[in-house]
C-alpha cells in the first residue's frame, strides 16, 4: 500500500497516476478524495487530526505528504507543524516510509543555483515555517527513528497547475488573446518545475532503495528562461502575439491593500527580483532529465485547449 496524504492537488493526482508503475494498492487521503485510477482506495481525513492521520497511514509501506495548506501565513504557522507531527507519529507507529514533497522557500535569497546542500536561510515567514517542519523530519531521519526523504520542487507549471501565477496570468491570458503579466522583472531567469516531472520524480524516489535519509531536488532545468522568454514561448504555442505587462513591486504593493492573496505573496517577491535557479543535477544523474520548457509549455497549452 502506498498512501498519498493530500491527494487532491495537481501533484497528488499526478503522483497517484505514476504510482501505478509500482503498485495496484494506492490510497488517496484528503477531506474529499476522488479516485484517479480504477481501484484507488479513497479515505476522507483531516490531517490536523492525529487519530484520523493514524488511521489513514495504517497498513502503508510508503506515505507521501503532498498536502497544500491555504496560502495564509497564520494558517501555515498554526497548522503545518501540527500536520507534520501527526504524519511523523503515524508513520513511526506503523513503520511506513515517508516522502515529504517540499518547496525551496527554506533557502531564502540565494546568490547562484540552489542545491541540496544550500544552507537553510529563509528570508520570509513562510520560508521559516517550511524550515521548521523540514527540520522536524530531518531530526527523525538523523536519529534513525524512521526512513524518510524530502523532495523539493521549484515553482510549478504544467497541465492542472492552476494554483500558480503563470497559469492565470500567462497561459490563460495569452490563450484568450489577452495581455499577459509577469512579476517584477521580466529580464531575470526564473526556474519552474513541470508538474508531470515532479509527480514522476516523487514516485521514483518513493520506490527507490537508495534515496532515503536525504534531500532531493526534483528535475528542473539548470538554465531557465527569463520572464520575457517564457511568455514568448507560451505565445508561440498559443499562436498569438507575446503581449504582456510587467507588474512592478510598487504596483503589487498597491494591489496588496485590497487583495489578500497578493498581500500573502508579497514576502515572496524576492524570487522575482533576483535570478532564481534550482540545481537538480543529482536527481538527473540518478533518474531522468527534466522536460524541456518548449515541450512542457506545448503540453500545457494543449491541456488548456482540451478544457
Amino acid at each position: 500500500m502506498q498512501t498519498i496524504l493530500g491527494s487532491g492537488g495537481v501533484i497528488g493526482r499526478g503522483l497517484a497516476h505514476e504510482l501505478t508503475r509500482f503498485t495496484s494498492n494506492i490510497r488517496l487521503v484528503s477531506r474529499h478524495p476522488q479516485a484517479v485510477n480504477a481501484g484507488d482506495q479513497c479515505v476522507s481525513a483531516d490531517l490536523r487530526d492525529a487519530k484520523q492521520v493514524d488511521a489513514a497511514v495504517a497498513g502503508s509501506a510508503v506515505a507521501y505528504l503532498t498536502v497544500g495548506l491555504r496560502y495564509d501565513i497564520r494558517v501555515w504557522e498554526s497548522e503545518w507543524p501540527l500536520v507534520m507531527r501527526n504524519v511523523i507519529d503515524a508513520c513511526r507507529r506503523h513503520g511506513a516510509k515517508l516522502v515529504f514533497f517540499d518547496n525551496v522557500y527554506v533557502y531564502g535569497l540565494v546568490d547562484g543555483p540552489m542545491t541540496e546542500t544550500t544552507p537553510a536561510r529563509p528570508c520570509s515567514r513562510k520560508g521559516e515555517v517550511r524550515g521548521r517542519v523540514a527540520a522536524m523530519l530531518l531530526e527523525e531521519m538523523a536519529a534513525g527513528r524512521m526512513q524518510a526523504l524530502i523532495a523539493r520542487s521549484a515553482d510549478f507549471y504544467g497541465p492542472g497547475a492552476t494554483n500558480t501565477f503563470v497559469h492565470p496570468m500567462v497561459f490563460e491570458k495569452l490563450l484568450a488573446g489577452k495581455k499577459a503579466a509577469w512579476l517584477c522583472d521580466d529580464r531575470l531567469p526564473h526556474a519552474m518545475t513541470y508538474t508531470p516531472d515532479a509527480a514522476r520524480g516523487t514516485a521514483l524516489l518513493g520506490n527507490a532503495d537508495d534515496g532515503w535519509g536525504e534531500i532531493w531536488h526534483l528535475p528542473t532545468h539548470a538554465e531557465p528562461p527569463t520572464g520575457r522568454q517564457f511568455i514568448e514561448q507560451v505565445a508561440e504555442a498559443c499562436g498569438t502575439r507575446p503581449d504582456y505587462q510587467v507588474l512592478r513591486p510598487w504596483m503589487l504593493k498597491l494591489v496588496a491593500l485590497f487583495n489578500p492573496l497578493v498581500r500573502e505573496s508579497a514576502e515572496m517577491l524576492y524570487q522575482y527580483t533576483h535570478p532564481y535557479h534550482v540545481d537538480s543535477s543529482r536527481f538527473e544523474a540518478r533518474f531522468f532529465a527534466p522536460t524541456s520548457y518548449e515541450n512542457g509549455i506545448r503540453e500545457t497549452v494543449a491541456w488548456l485547449r482540451q478544457r
